[in-house]
């Protein structure tokens, strides 16, 4: 008869995971609906608005918290590298939403 194996003791490491899935999910769905001409047209400067776009997609799918806390998460060195996209401000992505607010 096997006995209960329980851990007595956690031991904080640097592992970090996010959602691998929700990821490449989104990435198959804004290619095959072609969502980079609706959305590139919008923003030419700076920060490519579509990589935003998919890591704030990606976040909302799994977190769904607050646009401040979706900056955490994608400004985190794994998540910029999948998206290709520079570290950035909070206000960056305020401002993406800004510019699909008034442009739709």
């Amino acid at each position: 008869m096997q006995q209960k194996l329980r851990t007595y003791e956690i031991i904080p490491n640097k592992n970090i995971c996010f959602p691998i899935g929700t990821v490449l999910a989104v990435n198959q769905l804004y290619e095959i609906l072609d969502l980079s001409s609706v959305f590139g047209k919008h923003k030419k400067n700076g920060i490519d608005i579509n990589n935003l776009l998919k890591a704030l997609v990606s976040y909302k799918l799994t977190d769904n918290f607050s646009i401040s806390k979706a900056h955490e998460w994608i400004n985190r060195e794994e998540v910029l590298d999948i998206f290709t996209l520079p570290e950035f401000s909070e206000r960056t992505l305020y401002r993406v939403l800004e510019t699909l607010g008034n442009n739709r």
